[in-house]
């Protein structure tokens, strides 16, 4: 299976609340959440799906109310412009990385594959983690690993790579993880996959993708349309969790005089959505999900 949907039936029920409605799907992979999406639509729904992995693209959908876009999601708006839409219903985003780009060892995703330093979702674009780990300065590397790996020993470890790689140039996964052999075996799983998680969003800048992606969807979605996001890890989450609660990312909104601020969206639940044992039992990609959903005001 090229990806198991997370929050499958969920999300879709969530977002979908006019079978004429139109809907987009800011991450298609391999089409699980857009297939179920089309079922609930009537014959004069629309569908965009968006996916920047030539990959996915092998995964279309032939039915006349489906769009595919292969196009990074930051472009949402101007993207969906292009086909004469200025405002849908509802908006679904299922982050991280796909299934398929996890087991497609060439790809360099995983910790457990030996495997060229790559990372790049989209594999057109010349950013990738060989580039981060071989030149990038060491302090910004340490930033890296603090801010998006939220590894605590950053400057560290940036500094062994800086050494190591002055011997010798560190190009592929497990020339990386060799770096670090030291680390005690129990430990290893949860280090690797921090370190991993750190130079994967900073090869495809997905916080920032994220952020121009939420403030877009805001701008497409109709009143009463709904956003529907489902993150994997705390740095996506507080982001979501953040805009959707007062439509920034840091800091705090502007009050009136009595500490009201101007909403953006209401929640549709006050907390987020995870999955239950049985779907993480047959699905163990799905045990750090959490979705949230709000409804524009």
């Amino acid at each position: 299976m090229y990806h198991n949907p997370v929050l499958l039936k969920q999300s879709v029920d969530d977002l979908v609340t006019s079978p004429d409605g139109i809907y987009v799907d800011c991450t298609f992979g391999g089409g699980g959440h857009s297939r179920e999406i089309l079922s609930r639509l009537s014959p004069q729904g629309r569908l965009f799906s968006f996916d920047q992995d030539l990959d996915a693209l092998k995964n279309s959908i032939e039915d006349d109310r489906f769009t595919m876009v292969n196009q990074n999601f930051r472009y949402l708006e101007n993207s969906l412009l292009l086909y004469g839409i200025t405002q849908v219903d509802g908006v679904l985003a299922d982050l991280g990385v796909s299934s398929h780009q996890f087991d497609a060892a060439e790809r360099g995703f995983s910790t457990r594959s030996d495997a060229p330093l790559d990372m790049r979702m989209n594999v057109l674009q010349q950013l990738d983690a060989r580039a981060v780990i071989n030149d990038y300065e060491e302090e910004h590397l340490a930033d890296i690993f603090y801010h998006y790996g939220e590894l605590r020993e950053a400057r560290r470890l940036a500094r062994e790579i800086v050494h190591n790689r002055k011997i010798k140039r560190i190009e592929t996964t497990e020339d990386l993880k060799k770096i670090f052999s030291y680390i005690p075996q129990f430990k290893q799983n949860k280090f690797f996959a921090q370190l991993f998680q750190a130079v994967r969003i900073e090869v495809n800048q997905e916080l920032e993708v994220l952020k121009d992606m939420l403030q877009q969807a805001y701008s497409v979605l109709k009143p009463g349309g709904r956003l529907v996001v489902i993150s994997y890890h705390s740095l996506e989450d507080r982001l979501v969790k953040r805009f959707l609660k007062n439509g920034m990312f840091e800091g705090e909104p502007a009050r009136d005089i009595y500490g009201n601020y101007s909403k953006t969206f209401e929640l549709l639940k006050s907390k987020a959505t995870v999955p239950d044992g049985a779907e993480i039992e047959t699905n163990s990609r799905a045990r750090s999900a959490k979705m949230r959903t709000g409804i524009k005001l």
